[in-house]
């Protein structure tokens, strides 16, 4: 007796393939080169993606490719999120990309080690080249985002050990295209500057791509060239940069930062006062073993030697308390100027808020006019193959073949029976 045979037709056999290849592989990342990069009147980016030794095509719908942050094109590599399908009226294997990034970045570690040997075999991170931070600067500049966490943080923390410190900040952007060279030309200019004893360079934490601006090779330089002493103090503890490596002193956070420029004022005047009063001891007790081992003198001797000393006594109890009366008056003056700074940031602040919240709005109100869900609420409707692709014309599509409509509420899945032209 003959075996009974399971005869597929063309369309089964598609759409068996095609949920193999959907359920067995489902959603993957994969890296390769685009290749024949096409788009579509539709707005839809139809390439290949290759290594090499094999390729395979690709579909990115619109409402997924508007958005990609750089500009795709042919031989440039990416890393693509797709789903590996079939497209049953044709029989062909493709991959639909939900999201595409540049995998240039995946490089950037390699970048980051090369630069790193490249400046330490110039002697750039050599500890007898690394300058002494002062022990008291006058004026501090501070070279990060006007905006960030980290301006904040540093202020907070050197206004607080030290109130009457001067502080100039050099506003610059931290991330992204052009921050490098931005960030340079601030510490290039603060050396131009003399009064200026010290900077701090840094920003909050972030990942990789977010702190490489203090990577570049252009900052690394600027650094290691400057005649001020520079605190890096990029991200958190775990993070390292360059300008970790070249700067004189690593920070593992902007505060820390802060509480290495400068020290505790009260603590200051406590020491200079126990050093005073150290120094006319010292001066009294030499005086009056002196005299014990002069005969015949001690008496007159001893009676100079005490007026001497009391004298110096005096005057360095003098000089201590205008020191102390100084330092307060300072103080006071620096605290009566801190309402209006603080005033003046919290406007700063503000209207960098504003200013972010109506981008914000726009861009919101742009993405609803481009969103076609926005079209499907105004009573139309969507088809789509059940590969993905919008049907704008009847002769696309054969009887037999499955769509899915979409509403601005809810989805129909209908088989075509004929179509008319």
């Amino acid at each position: 007796m003959e075996e009974k045979r399971k005869i597929l037709s063309v369309t089964e056999l598609n759409r068996t393939a095609r949920l193999t290849l959907e359920n067995g592989i489902g959603e993957v990342w994969v890296e390769g080169e685009i290749s024949r990069l096409t788009r579509h009147a539709s707005g839809h980016w139809y390439f290949t993606l290759k290594d090499e030794a094999a390729a395979v095509s690709c579909a990115m719908f619109k409402q997924n490719n508007i958005s990609i942050l750089f500009e795709p094109k042919d031989g440039v590599k990416v890393r693509v999120l797709g789903q590996a399908s079939l497209y049953e009226a044709r029989g062909n294997y493709q991959l639909i990309v939900r999201a595409m990034e540049d995998a240039g970045k995946g490089n950037l570690q390699e970048q980051f080690e090369k630069l790193k040997a490249k400046l330490a075999a110039e002697g750039l991170f050599d500890a007898d080249r690394k300058k002494p931070l002062p022990m008291l600067p006058r004026k501090i500049g501070v070279v990060t985002s006007p905006t960030g966490a980290a301006v904040r943080d540093i202020i907070n923390v050197l206004t607080r050990r030290f109130p009457n410190i001067g502080i100039l900040l050099a506003p610059v952007t931290v991330q992204g295209d052009g921050a490098a060279n931005k960030i340079a030309k601030a510490i290039t200019y603060l050396n131009t500057r003399g009064d200026i004893d010290l900077i701090i360079a840094g920003r909050g934490g972030g990942s990789i791509e977010d702190l490489w601006a203090f990577n570049e090779e252009v900052v690394a330089r600027t650094i290691a060239d400057s005649n001020i002493p520079i605190i890096s103090a990029v991200g958190h503890e775990i993070d390292f940069t360059i300008a970790d490596f070249v700067a004189d002193v690593r920070a593992p956070t902007p505060s820390a930062a802060a509480e290495l420029a400068v020290p505790v004022l009260s603590e200051l005047q406590t020491q200079v006062a126990r050093l005073a009063a150290r120094l006319g001891g010292s001066l009294s007790n030499r005086a009056l073993v002196l005299c014990e081992k002069i005969p015949g003198f001690r008496q007159a001797m001893g009676q100079s030697l005490r007026a001497g000393v009391q004298q110096r006594q005096q005057r360095i109890d003098e000089a201590a308390l205008r020191m102390t009366h100084e330092l307060k008056n300072s103080v006071r003056v620096q605290q009566q100027r801190l309402p209006g700074l603080q005033q003046t940031m919290t406007h700063r602040l503000q209207s960098a808020v504003a200013e972010r919240k109506q981008n914000i709005k726009r861009l919101e109100a742009q993405l609803r006019a481009l969103s076609p869900l926005g079209v499907l609420d105004r009573g139309y409707s969507l088809t789509e193959t059940e590969a993905g692709a919008v049907v704008r014309d009847a002769s696309d599509v054969k009887p037999g073949e499955r769509l899915k409509t979409r509403f601005a509420k809810g989805t129909i899945i209908s088989e075509v029976k004929t179509t008319v032209e």
